[in-house]
C-alpha cells in the first residue's frame, strides 16, 4: 500500500479463498491477540485490524498486504 491506511478506509487483501475486502478498524502498534493468534505489531512495524465485509471477522494485516480501494 502506498499510503498509510486510516480508520474507516475500505481495503482489499488476498486470502486462501481469493481476494476479499473490508474496512480498517484501527492501527495496531503493540502485540495484540486476535482469535488466539498473536499479531506482533510494534510502533516501527505496525499492523492494521480490518473487518471483513463478507463475514464481519476481524484480522490483522501488514500494510503491504492491503490495497486501498
Amino acid at each position: 500500500m502506498t499510503s498509510e491506511p486510516k480508520k474507516g478506509d475500505h481495503v482489499r487483501w488476498d486470502t486462501s479463498q481469493g481476494e476479499t475486502s473490508g474496512k480498517v478498524v484501527r492501527k495496531l502498534t503493540r502485540e495484540t491477540s486476535i482469535k488466539g493468534h498473536a499479531a506482533k505489531a510494534t510502533p516501527a512495524s505496525p499492523q492494521y485490524l480490518v473487518e471483513s465485509d463478507k463475514t464481519g471477522a476481524e484480522a490483522a494485516h501488514k500494510p503491504e498486504a492491503l490495497k486501498k480501494d
